[in-house]
């Protein structure tokens, strides 16, 4: 099974056990002759896949019933791929859903580390800084770097760990993030494991 995860710059593949990407403004899905299952985020490449036969949508596989209209598909597909637990995607937003027990409960999304440091920058050049994923968050800082990384990272982490549930962490910076939560469980294949489960419940493989 080919399966493909398009977002707004990469087509990101998974055959069996090995994943590659390919860029949007590159890529030419005609090319493809095989079956692929997908999600997409991207609206433009999701009008020029409408067109190819073999280019399977799994979103329109989806019980909308159990998220809400405007949840984005890929955040629907994580949840789909665990029976119980908190998921941090961390990546240009950072998306927090909980699953309890196969129901989504509802989640919220936080702004991601680069589009926050660029929040702290337009305040202030003084504040032009890195986020220190290594910060003490059981002390007070004494510097602005660690000051404006506890800002940040305290109320994430501590909202997160409220739930008291199993973390799952996926996306581009998931392993910083694991530095603030070091019991949870890296897993970048997150969203192609509930895409796998989504095929098997429409009885698409």
């Amino acid at each position: 099974m080919l399966l493909c995860d398009i977002g707004n710059t990469t087509y990101h593949f998974f055959l069996e056990d090995k994943g590659y990407k390919e860029d949007v403004n590159l890529f030419d899905p005609s090319i493809v002759k095989e079956k692929v299952f997908y999600i997409c985020v991207n609206p433009h490449v999701k009008k020029v896949l409408k067109e190819l036969e073999n280019w399977i949508d799994l979103s329109l596989h989806v019980d909308m019933k159990k998220y809400y209209e405007t949840m984005g598909v890929d955040r629907i597909m994580a949840c789909e791929a665990i029976e119980s637990g908190i998921i941090v995607d961390a990546g240009s937003a950072i998306t927090v859903d909980v699953v309890k027990e196969g129901r989504f409960e509802g989640g919220f999304i936080y702004p991601g580390a680069r589009a926050m440091s660029e929040c702290y920058k337009n305040i202030s050049s003084a504040l032009t800084y890195s986020f220190n994923f290594e910060v003490d968050l059981d002390r007070m800082p004494k510097n602005s770097r660690d000051a404006i990384s506890y800002g940040y990272l305290k109320l994430l982490q501590s909202e997160v760990k409220s739930y008291n549930m199993d973390i799952f962490l996926t996306g581009g910076d998931a392993i910083n993030f694991k530095k603030i939560f070091p019991a949870s469980l890296v897993d970048e294949m997150l969203i192609f494991r509930g895409m796998t489960n989504i095929m098997k419940r429409a009885n698409l493989c």
